[in-house]
């Protein structure tokens, strides 16, 4: 369902991605680890198509989405790293511009249907400023899940969540993937880890498949090595 091809990126003369290639299927949770400064938010922002890769080719069910950029649109939900939230507005108005959904249907998916876990309701008209760090980031996931897209790009999404919201998190998680979803995730939290039915380590711009579903300790060794 998700084929990347030799996906090269380069700042200046450092190469970033070095012709990185993997296959995803409906069901996997892919997981991609590497230390600070490896490459994988620049990696996530471009299966997102926040980014545009140096070379190489995306395909997402079968169509080339760096060749018809509207498929990222179509495909993904994308929770980048850092905060993408516009500060001046309300967490409705962010929802709102994201998705263009009716106010009923936005309102109807905080207070009981797939947003509900996120415990949005009560914020709707306060201004994203004045959100915690947690509450920020409990915004920007529900925004990349309104419309239940088929392929969730997520990168490091329990940061700053609390034990609950990490808890419900992990349970949308597990649904999306049974009912045949898609995700991707960098992360350095083991509970996110042990989600994943695939780990790639992503070292010196390369990507190699984990051996196995390891202990935490092994990939680290692995990392470092």
């Amino acid at each position: 369902m998700i084929e990347v091809k030799g996906i090269t990126k380069r700042y200046r003369k450092k190469t970033i991605l070095d012709e990185l290639s993997f296959v995803a299927k409906a069901g996997d949770c892919i997981g991609i680890l590497g230390l600070n400064g490896s490459g994988k938010s620049t990696l996530l922002a471009i299966l997102a198509g926040m980014k545009k890769a140096d070379k190489g080719e995306v395909f997402y069910y079968g169509k080339n989405a760096t060749a018809d950029r509207n498929i990222f649109a179509n495909y993904t939900g994308y929770v980048p790293q850092d905060n993408p939230l516009i500060e001046e507005l309300s967490v409705y108005d962010n929802l709102h511009l994201w998705y263009a959904q009716s106010q009923k249907d936005i309102k109807e998916a905080v207070k009981s249907g797939e947003l509900k876990r996120f415990g949005l309701e009560q914020y709707l008209k306060l201004p994203v400023k004045k959100l915690s760090g947690g509450m920020k980031k409990r915004l920007s996931i529900a925004c990349a899940l309104v419309n239940i897209p088929q392929i969730l790009i997520l990168d490091e999404p329990s940061v700053a969540l609390d034990l609950p919201y990490k808890r419900d998190l992990h349970e949308f998680i597990k649904s999306h993937i049974q009912r045949g979803g898609i995700v991707i995730i960098t992360t350095h939290d083991v509970g996110d880890l042990q989600l994943c039915n695939q780990i790639y380590l992503l070292k010196q711009g390369k990507l190699q498949a984990a051996k196995g579903m390891q202990k935490t300790n092994e990939l680290i060794k692995e990392l470092e090595q």
